[in-house]
């Protein structure tokens, strides 16, 4: 784990930390006070840290860009905001990216009321408890359940967080997505980190149970579900969406394995001619995916110390996805990940090589890619570098 080195001003009662650096994987997030109850903070605490990251691409499908050599320039800016005061914890992340990709919106956002040293109530912003958590990967990209609104995704609600002995429970209530329009019949903003359900549709009133067993610190194996409503803005009907999916992640010394497989169905009160598919809306535009599929992810790292200069380790990974399209006529989608993660003190690299088939962000089936697909589509790919510096 990476030292924090900590900076303290007292200034009317309030502890201001600045912390250097907490690293976590694509969002790199201030790590969790575990401490007992009975000793946190008499007085508010509170810590400022964030990211400035900067990345390069070159994909295959993009001719000019290839000519150019590939593109390199901003990726983001975010500024994470993490306070305490007694049983109470208030956790904030807000992103700054450019204009056609979203622009600022914040990723995540509750307060945390600390019941006991195993029970936690999260109010806001919250990640939704499903599958494999934090994350269901170890690249940039994330697996393809990210895409389709199932990995370290985040809505407005309440969960319950509890551990006993070996079991972990979370259970959650959303009522919506991220809104940020609050009129009668408007559609989703894109504008957000989460791949929520967008266009003719809104999801409402969602209900999110885990359950894991801890078959050792480092090895857990879960079951989780999912059942919601789908609002139809066109018809003011409601429909129904649900999930499920079995996961695991376990460590072996510098291994890590995450297994998941799971399954979604979007059951839209739509007319005629869309209720077979939803669209989905993250980062400033939305696109098409089929109504039910299954997905089947696999995900594999090895973290190797290593003293050159500045860096202290690279782990490296590979992560597939494949999505199962049940609609006589969809094409299926795939996904695959290798590379290594560079670690230099507050300085981390993200190296991959990204390919898709039908895969909206890796490759130009991007509309209906992760829907019908395109049963002719090739194998495309892109190969990134994502430069960080966190603070």
């Amino acid at each position: 784990m990476i030292k924090q080195f900590i900076y303290k001003l007292q200034y009317l009662g309030l502890t201001l930390f600045l912390p250097i650096a907490s690293f976590a994987q694509d969002s790199i997030m201030v790590a969790t006070d575990t401490s007992l109850v009975e000793n946190r903070p008499e007085k508010p605490t509170l810590k400022i840290g964030g990211a400035l990251r900067f990345n390069y691409n070159l994909s295959t499908w993009k001719k000019e860009q290839v000519k150019r050599g590939g593109d390199f320039g901003l990726d983001m800016f975010r500024i994470n905001a993490d306070a305490a005061f007694k049983k109470l914890d208030l956790h904030a992340e807000y992103r700054f990216y450019s204009k056609d990709f979203g622009g600022g919106f914040l990723k995540e956002g509750y307060v945390r009321y600390h019941v006991d040293n195993r029970t936690q109530l999260d109010f806001g912003l919250v990640q939704n408890p499903f599958g494999n958590t934090t994350y269901n990967s170890h690249n940039w990209f994330f697996n393809l359940p990210y895409y389709l609104g199932f990995e370290d995704k985040f809505s407005m609600g309440v969960k319950f967080h509890q551990q006993r002995n070996r079991w972990v429970y979370d259970i959650a209530f959303f009522k919506n997505a991220m809104e940020l329009n609050f009129g009668d019949q408007t559609e989703t903003d894109p504008s957000r980190y989460s791949y929520d359900v967008a266009g003719r549709n809104k999801e409402v009133n969602q209900g999110n149970i885990k359950t894991a067993y801890m078959l050792a610190e480092d090895k857990q194996i879960g079951i989780s579900g999912m059942i919601g409503g789908v609002y139809n803005i066109p018809t003011g009907n409601m429909g129904t969406r649900w999930a499920a999916a079995l996961h695991t992640d376990l460590t072996f010394g510098k291994l890590n394995v995450k297994l998941q497989s799971m399954y979604y169905h979007y059951n839209p009160a739509d007319s005629a001619g869309f209720n077979s598919t939803v669209d989905l809306a993250a980062y400033g535009s939305s696109y098409t995916v089929a109504g039910k599929a299954a997905i089947h992810t696999a995900s594999f790292s090895y973290k190797q110390p290593v003293k050159i200069g500045p860096v202290t380790d690279i782990t490296f990974y590979e992560n597939y996805a494949y999505m199962q399209k049940p609609q006589q006529g969809y094409a299926d989608t795939q996904m695959n990940v290798a590379g290594c993660m560079i670690a230099a003190g507050n300085l981390v690299t993200y190296i991959d090589w990204a390919a898709g088939k039908n895969q909206p962000w890796l490759g130009p089936e991007w509309q209906n890619g992760l829907a019908q697909g395109n049963p002719d589509a090739k194998w495309h790919s892109r190969f990134n570098i994502n430069i960080g510096y966190y603070f």
